[in-house]
């Protein structure tokens, strides 16, 4: 199944996002500040963030840029490589991560680790290189065109300079540590993936990722009753023609509406952690400004869905429910006044940007 869509631009209004602690710019280490925040300086206001790993599944990074979205300026802090040692993990960056933040009109800025520590036989605590964090930051306050453009152009004209000061800050922290870290040979295959021309990276994690999204095909009938599909892939493609490939949960099928369906689960709580839904809520934010969408060549309307499933509920609730059968829900779950509150806010979030929220019983 091969279905593609298409997105002019972003509108979007966060009701989630919890209130940032400010600092000034001649105050600012990004080794000091939590993991989202906004920085002030001449009278502009950015929101900044930064990842603890280039591999999103290592926390939550997208908690962390949904909560800075309410910025004019957004600016996120990845590291492009990060090695804890030949013991622990040693992960690259990769270029669907770079999709969604240009997609979202998030900055990148491409970091590097100057400094760590020994803890267990690995490096922990490492540390960004504070100066050139600043000085990108002072670049992106005189940056004028799109985040898109910024994400692109650091990639072609950064990037193998960045890998090259990884190679030497690794070597003096592996001096300095004592911890043995992996070969530097998997770096310069990175480098060498990566060519002279950052088209080939872009090529290499393209075809990477459409080969992750590959499943049997399924034929559609658009006049076909209901139907469920677990993992199917979407490419999404910007007003410049660049394609950036996404994997949906499940989608659902019926006559000329395609649901777009992203699922939180939680075994332990009555509802998943809020790191895991603002994750969902990102994947929101793209499905529901999609402005055409079409399956082998069918075009047809999109439905975005948050559904958000637990061993500890019983019956469902949905944003589009009524207030009555809402409020049912809440009281037969005994949901707390904060998670009520939190729920309420959610379901505001769904109905003023047009997605649904469901929260129901895991089968």
């Amino acid at each position: 199944m091969n279905i593609v869509g298409k997105i002019i631009g972003i509108k979007y209004k966060a009701f989630l996002s919890v209130e940032l602690k400010g600092y000034n710019i001649e105050d600012f280490n990004i080794n000091e500040i939590p993991s989202a925040c906004f920085l002030k300086d001449d009278n502009q206001i950015m929101g900044i963030s930064k990842w603890v790993s280039p591999k999103r599944t290592r926390s939550y990074p997208y908690e962390r840029i949904y909560n800075t979205l309410s910025n004019l300026k957004k600016i996120t802090v990845i590291p492009i490589i990060k090695d804890e040692g030949a013991k622990g993990d040693r992960d690259f960056i990769q270029w669907d991560t770079v999709s969604l933040m240009s997609l979202l009109d998030v900055f990148v800025i491409f970091a590097y680790y100057a400094d760590a520590t020994e803890k267990n036989g690995k490096i922990t605590y490492q540390k960004f290189d504070n100066g050139y964090v600043l000085s990108k930051i002072n670049e992106i306050k005189q940056y004028h065109s799109s985040a898109l453009h910024w994400n692109l152009n650091e990639l072609k004209t950064n990037l193998h300079n960045l890998i090259d000061r990884v190679k030497v800050n690794y070597s003096e922290i592996e001096k300095s540590t004592g911890v043995k870290l992996h070969n530097f040979k998997g770096i310069d295959n990175f480098k060498i993936r990566i060519g002279e021309d950052v088209s080939l990276f872009l090529d290499y994690s393209r075809n990477k990722s459409e080969k992750a999204q590959q499943r049997e095909f399924v034929t559609f009938q658009p006049k076909e009753k209901l139907a469920t599909l677990s993992k199917a892939k979407i490419t999404i493609e910007n007003y410049l023609g660049g394609k950036y490939f996404f994997t949906v949960d499940e989608i659902l099928l019926k006559k000329d509406c395609v649901w777009l369906i992203e699922s939180k689960h939680s075994v332990n709580s009555i509802l998943p952690s809020k790191g895991d839904i603002k994750d969902g809520l990102l994947k929101m934010i793209l499905y529901c400004n999609l402005s055409e969408i079409m399956i082998n060549d069918i075009k047809l309307t999109a439905t975005a869905v948050l559904c958000l499933t637990s061993t500890k509920l019983k019956g469902k609730t949905s944003s589009t429910d009524n207030k009555a059968s809402i409020e049912k829900f809440l009281e037969t779950n005994k949901f707390t006044e904060s998670q009520i509150d939190f729920i309420e806010r959610l379901f505001a979030e769904a109905e003023h940007n047009k997605f649904t929220v469901e929260i129901k019983a895991a089968k």
